[in-house]
């Protein structure tokens, strides 16, 4: 008994209940069997203590972070390709109680909620672990910053890298599918490198004078163009790296040659299970897009000093979601993007995981599969800070004659703006209006949106844009800036119009 800092290690056979449905009685045994077979000696070979068998699970104590984490990536690496299952790992380092031969203690919850999110063949870490072990021992690289149920604070989340895998960066990614990624080995002559490529160093150590005089052969490039391939890197190297902007790639070289081979070999689709599309109607003159987020200015009514909105991976915009990639935060010092999630680009340039980037005009984010263009609105003196535009998959038809709503519950036909539940995403001013306010359900979309916002109509003379919400007003975004929409307006193609906090562009059908 007792209270020791330990690191605690959650395993579990990732699809275990998929696997089980497949079985008979005699298969889940012998399934069983195996996964014990394979996990005890391997954790127990660096000093891991089996503290919980739950066929499927395994919960384990190591004295020492490194160990507990290189016994994770042994594990993984003992499989392979091929084998009948998949593991994966969850670490977390901290006092953990002793009690009657479980463990108890905050280390324990994270680890197992670490658990719940990593993919099969993964070994992840919360941050105390990441700082314990040894750095230079063991291959890593950030994940994200996430939210766990039971746990007060947002959390660092990084991943061990075995020796057969590797996980490409966004901006590697869009490189080799664009024929813009330039690969360097150590020996060969310097390599041309066109404007717009992207460089990859391979085979040069960290901190080594062949990479120092191999950066200096290369042409002026943007920092965020220049990415190392290594597998093991110091802390004071990495630092000294990333410090200056550049990439990493943390993969052995042969790891690193299958993951090119599969990307140049893959084609994106873009969209979600969740996506709405409207089928184009015959006859359709323009399409309706749902195409951003309006972000208005704070503070709002002595209710709200501050928000933000968390950015999914296929553009969509949430109050609050533990699968974001990045989230925007507005305040009264301006727009700030914050990368969650590692494959965000600002400008091209990958940010860091929980790094503050105050987004200036014509700002590009980009995520795997969409790319998201900034609009700053705050010199207009208006009541937005700015929007997030890009075009996207939810849109209408509209044929000539007909006449749409728009709203959060529009008459059909109509296009329905987002409704995002919760009041996470709300930083709450003083006082006794905004305890009022968070007590009545207050949400910016509801606060800001009408359920039967705007009209669109279709005539011969064109398509006109009228507000008839008579609380909650309807605006357009031109060159010339923002403006309140007064009576019915012409709408141009390219047009952009703000309700509420959505963005809603004109376009060409099909477009």
């Amino acid at each position: 008994m007792g209270t020791r800092t330990q690191t605690v290690v959650f395993t579990d056979l990732s699809g275990y209940t998929a696997s089980v449905g497949r079985q008979d009685r005699q298969g889940v045994r012998e399934l069983v069997a195996s996964h014990e077979q394979i996990v005890v000696p391997v954790l127990e070979k660096r000093g891991g203590r089996v503290v919980k068998n739950l066929g499927d699970s395994f919960m384990v104590l190591f004295d020492a972070a490194t160990d507990g984490v290189r016994a994770c990536v042994d594990l993984v690496e003992s499989l392979g390709d091929g084998h009948r299952f998949t593991i994966r790992a969850g670490i977390a380092t901290g006092d953990v109680e002793l009690i009657d031969g479980d463990a108890f203690g905050e280390a324990v919850n994270l680890a197992a909620r670490i658990l719940g999110k990593a993919p099969g063949g993964a070994v992840w870490m919360g941050p105390a672990t990441h700082l314990c072990m040894n750095q230079a021992e063991v291959p890593w690289e950030p994940v994200a910053v996430m939210d766990f149920k039971g746990i007060a604070q947002a959390v660092n989340v990084y991943r061990a890298v075995p020796e057969n895998t590797c996980w490409l960066p966004l901006a590697v990614r869009e490189a080799i599918r664009g024929g813009s990624l330039i690969r360097w080995e150590r020996g060969d002559p310097p390599p041309p490198c066109p404007p717009g490529s992207r460089v990859l160093l391979e085979r040069f150590g960290p901190g080594t004078a062949s990479l120092r005089e191999a950066m200096a052969l290369l042409p002026v490039l943007e920092p965020g163009s220049v990415y190392l391939a290594t597998r093991h890197i110091a802390p004071s190297d990495r630092a000294d790296w990333e410090g200056r902007g550049l990439g990493l790639v943390i993969a052995a070289p042969a790891a690193l040659e299958a993951a090119v081979v599969r990307e140049r070999r893959t084609q994106t689709i873009v969209g979600s299970s969740d996506t709405i599309i409207f089928e184009q109607e015959s006859g359709a003159v323009l399409d309706l897009v749902l195409a951003g987020v309006a972000l208005p200015q704070v503070p709002i009514s002595d209710v709200v000093a501050g928000y933000t909105y968390d950015l999914m991976s296929d553009g969509r915009w949430l109050s609050r979601s533990t699968d974001a990639v990045a989230r925007i935060d507005v305040s009264v010092d301006g727009v700030q993007l914050i990368p969650l999630a590692a494959g965000v680009l600002v400008d091209g340039k990958a940010g860091r995981i929980g790094e503050e980037i105050l987004l200036s005009d014509g700002a590009r984010v980009t995520t795997d599969k969409v790319t998201i263009v900034y609009r700053d609105l705050a010199g207009d003196d208006g009541p937005y800070v700015g929007m997030l535009v890009a075009d996207g998959p939810r849109r209408l038809p509209v044929g000539m004659g007909q006449s749409v709503e728009i709203g959060r519950e529009p008459a059909a036909p109509g296009l329905a703006l987002p409704d995002r539940p919760g009041q996470g995403n709300i930083r709450w001013c003083m006082g006794g209006r905004a305890a009022k306010a968070r007590e009545g359900g207050f949400t910016l979309d509801r606060a800001l949106a009408g359920r039967r916002h705007a009209a669109l109509k279709v005539g011969l003379s064109g398509p006109e844009l009228e507000g008839i919400h008579d609380r909650c007003p309807t605006y357009v975004v031109r060159e010339a800036g923002i403006e309140v929409v007064t009576g019915a307006v012409p709408a141009r193609l390219d047009d952009l119009f703000v309700m509420g906090t959505s963005v809603i562009s004109i376009r060409e059908p099909g477009t």
